[in-house]
């Protein structure tokens, strides 16, 4: 799919690898919706690449179809689907003093990353099948972000790697499902990005995250991952497929 002129929503775009996409779609001529909990970084990220900020939760249903229905009012229903928000998490499964972990703790995560994630592409699906088709047929594209966790989690990394393992177990039957409407899934599977939550570590522990990473010895660029998801929206071939990015990063147990 060519990108200029189509319309674009980006979950999570208010920061990281979310803002990064969105510069990307932005550059490549696309109009750019950038979907945020957080309204005050949806609005920064907007007013750099002249798109709309919308604040929302991708867990509600009423909360996405009422930015749907905003970017369907000002550029049109999204062809372009980026579902990058989400959260993390680290809990033990038995704490310290013995006790288990706290079970809101688990759902919290599922709900967000996993369930969050689906629900914004079955509500965008819905309006994106309804389109007229572009070339080879295609009416859409909507992209999954998994992690490297959902293949090598760490400890204490359960909920947060069954979440991500959860968007690529459904990636192909996702992709398989929406064919018939010219309408293709992929996942990429970031590793150890220079985000703004990594930022916040001590220097000195980011760099010894970088050290593990085989080739390039540094922490991902967040413009790189944005490369990539602009490949996937142009590259009609890429369907059903889970892509890591990670320098060939393999996770050690902690």
């Amino acid at each position: 799919m060519q990108i200029t002129g189509h319309s674009a929503l980006v979950t999570g775009g208010g920061s990281g690898l979310g803002a990064a996409v969105a510069v990307a779609l932005a550059q490549a001529g696309a109009k750019v919706a950038v979907l945020d909990v957080n309204a005050e970084k949806a609005a920064a990220v907007a007013a750099q690449i002249g798109g709309l900020a919308l604040t929302g939760d991708i867990t509600d249903t009423d909360s996405v179809n009422a930015a749907l229905d905003a970017i369907e009012a000002a550029h049109g229903t999204p062809r372009i689907v980026m579902n990058i928000a989400g959260i993390g998490s680290a809990k033990r499964v038995i704490a310290r003093d013995g006790s288990p972990s706290p079970m809101a703790d688990f759902e919290r995560v599922i709900r967000v990353n996993l369930l969050g994630t689906y629900n914004v592409l079955r509500l965008s699906a819905a309006r994106i099948a309804k389109l007229e088709p572009l070339a080879d047929n295609e009416r859409g594209v909507m992209l999954m972000t998994a992690s490297v966790a959902a293949f090598d989690g760490q400890v204490g990394q359960q909920a947060y790697s069954a979440s991500k393992g959860g968007i690529v177990g459904m990636t192909l039957p996702l992709a398989r499902d929406l064919a018939q409407f010219g309408i293709r899934v992929v996942t990429l599977a970031p590793g150890l990005f220079a985000t703004p939550l990594m930022k916040e570590l001590p220097e000195d522990v980011q760099a010894s995250l970088a050290a593990s990473i085989p080739f390039p010895k540094r922490l991902g660029h967040p413009e790189e991952f944005a490369s990539l998801a602009v490949h996937v929206v142009t590259n009609t071939h890429l369907n059903g497929e889970v892509i890591r990015l990670d320098g060939a990063l393999r996770m050690a147990p902690r």
